[in-house]
Parts: C-alpha cells; structure tokens; sequence
C-alpha cells in the first residue's frame, strides 16, 4: 500500500511473480537517497558480472544463489545481506527460485 508519506508491502515474495526461465525486475522505491529494486529470478537465471556507480546492498528474501563479490565466491540464503561498495565487480547466479532486494545507496 502506498500513501504520500510511505510504502507498506506486507509480503514481499507474493510481490515477486518469478518468471519461468526469466529474471523479473520491478522498482519499489526511488528517491534523492534511495532506489530499491525487486529481482526475482528463476531457477539457473544470472546477473552476469557488472558494477554498480554507487555503493549498494543485496538482501536475498528467498531461495538460494551463487554470489560473485570483487574476487570471492559466496553462498546466499534467505537472509544473506551484503553490503558492496561503489564499483565493485559482483554477479548473482539463481540456485533455486530466488527473491532479491537491490538497494542503491545514492546520498
């Protein structure tokens, strides 16, 4: 639910329609400080290896993946959350049907 002064999402996995073989992404937030973005993978989906301008936190929701961070491989869960500075190489490779929060820290 959205009013003028917040967004309340009481699930965010049911906001996550993953879709069959495919990676879903949908905007939750945008402001002068914050974006949020919601990913939703299916199983063997992947972000290849990329860099994001601003520092950013990962926060996996549901399901399990393979994390690339800079020159370490990690094991996510339900419940990983990883904060990545600026310009740091990462990817995310799906394991299972996977639920990911992107936030990008802008201010």
């Amino acid at each position: 639910m959205t009013n003028e002064n917040y967004l309340h999402i009481l699930d965010l996995v049911a906001e996550a329609d993953i879709p069959k073989e495919g990676i879903l992404t949908r905007s939750l937030h945008n402001d002068d400080q914050t974006k949020v973005i919601l990913f939703a993978f299916d199983t063997d989906q992947e972000l290849s290896e990329h860099t994001a301008s601003m520092p950013a936190i990962l926060h996996i929701v549901k399901g399990d993946a393979d994390l690339t961070l800079g020159e370490d491989s990690k094991a996510a869960q339900a419940g990983t959350w990883v904060h990545m500075p600026a310009n740091l190489p990462h990817s995310v490779m799906a394991k299972t049907p996977l639920v990911m929060l992107l936030y990008l820290l802008k201010g």
